[in-house]
């Protein structure tokens, strides 16, 4: 599919009818900035012009919103790199007023003098969750919504729905979805409990116990009482797990900050890494030779659940390397599995995407034994 220069001006007609305006949202300020932008890619490419009238809208990972009519060059050579139509543009979250999309006066990313760089992202990238939420400096006042500021384009669109593909915080964990709650603005995918609740990977592991879903045992503790006490954190871990165990950030995706840990001379070290990205971090027992699968579930009150699928690792577990760097991961689908063991995947996907109070859509995924 193709985009045109200024793709909201024309105001696209189908059967009579204007078009439904999609917004599609990409890159943020968390770890898994470059992930978003590849999950856009797909996205972009997959909605059907001739039914939307597609307007992307990238975030920096200093956390700036840009528009651009140019999204795969946006995708390809950065934000900053988007070209002369981008314009800076702001959200606003008042219900009242129909046009939610501001543009805010003053100059495009990377054009600034001396603004300090923004977080790295992917595996190496200290975050946010690092330095925990800085507040923001004053922002520039934006012009009358909707206005275009002289010499840098047409007027803003309004947008009929909003697709966030952004990953991590910022984007999983309930925040943007507070925005577009405020905004009063349909958007793709579950609100802001279920994100909020299914980022935090303690929280959610507290929720499936309560409600007797099967979850392999973990320690959740806080990056403080790691600093301040750490041979009682790791007698924490060690008397409750076996090795090897998982050492993860807690509000974290795309494996970004998790090490495998074989023995005790292993354990501080993956510490210390997932702690650059969180300050709520989790250990969890591996399960040798497991099997992964996954399912996705599509719906609200009464959820529908897809066939299984097997991910194939390329590597001894699915880390950020395997899942995005190398491409030598496998999936098959469906996945090889006796129909029992499919049925019970399945269930458990459904009942898990309840017990967060699901909507929308997920994915859920499963470490199936081989016994």
């Amino acid at each position: 599919m193709g985009f045109s220069p200024g793709l909201w001006k024309a105001g696209g007609v189908l059967s009579g009818r204007r078009k439904l305006r999609v917004g599609v949202i990409f890159g943020g300020r968390s770890g898994e900035h470059e992930v978003s932008l590849m999950s856009a890619r797909s996205i972009l490419q997959n909605l059907n012009p001739d039914r939307y009238e597609i307007i992307p809208i990238g975030i920096t990972k200093e956390g700036r919103w840009v528009i651009t009519d140019d999204p795969f060059r946006a995708l390809e050579e950065g934000l900053d790199a988007s070209g002369p139509s981008s314009r800076l543009v702001a959200l606003l979250g008042d219900p009242a007023v129909e046009l939610k999309l501001v543009e805010l006066p003053g100059e495009m990313p990377g054009e600034v003098g001396d603004e300090a760089p923004g977080p790295a992202s992917g595996p190496e990238a200290a975050g946010r969750e690092a330095a925990g939420r800085e507040a923001a400096g004053p922002a520039e006042a934006p012009v009358s919504a909707g206005s275009p500021i002289p010499g840098r384009g047409p007027a803003l669109p309004v947008i009929d729905v909003v697709f966030p593909v952004l990953h991590g915080p910022y984007g999983e964990d309930g925040t943007i979805q507070g925005l577009l709650e405020l905004a009063g603005l349909p958007y793709v995918g579950a609100g802001v409990l279920p994100s909020a609740c299914a980022m935090d990977k303690g929280i959610m592991k507290d929720l499936f116990v309560r409600h007797g879903l099967p979850v392999l045992d973990y320690v959740v503790f806080k990056r403080k009482e790691w600093q301040t006490d750490p041979e009682a954190v790791i007698a924490r871990i060690t008397s409750a797990l076996p090795f090897p165990v998982f050492i993860k950030p807690c509000n974290l995706g795309s494996s970004v900050g998790i090490t495998k840990v074989h023995h005790l001379g292993e354990l501080a070290p993956a510490i210390e890494d997932a702690a650059r990205y969180d300050r709520r971090l989790i250990a969890e027992r591996g399960l040798e030779g497991a099997r992964e699968i996954e399912c996705s579930v599509l719906g609200n009150d009464e959820p529908e659940v897809s066939v299984c699928g097997e991910i194939l690792p390329s590597r001894e577990f699915y880390d950020y390397n395997a899942k995005y760097v190398d491409g030598t991961s496998g999936l098959i689908i469906p996945a090889d599995i006796p129909e029992d063991v499919s049925d019970r995947v399945r269930d458990l996907a459904r009942r898990a995407f309840l017990a967060l109070d699901g909507n929308g859509m997920a994915r859920a995924d499963f470490l199936v034994s081989r016994d």
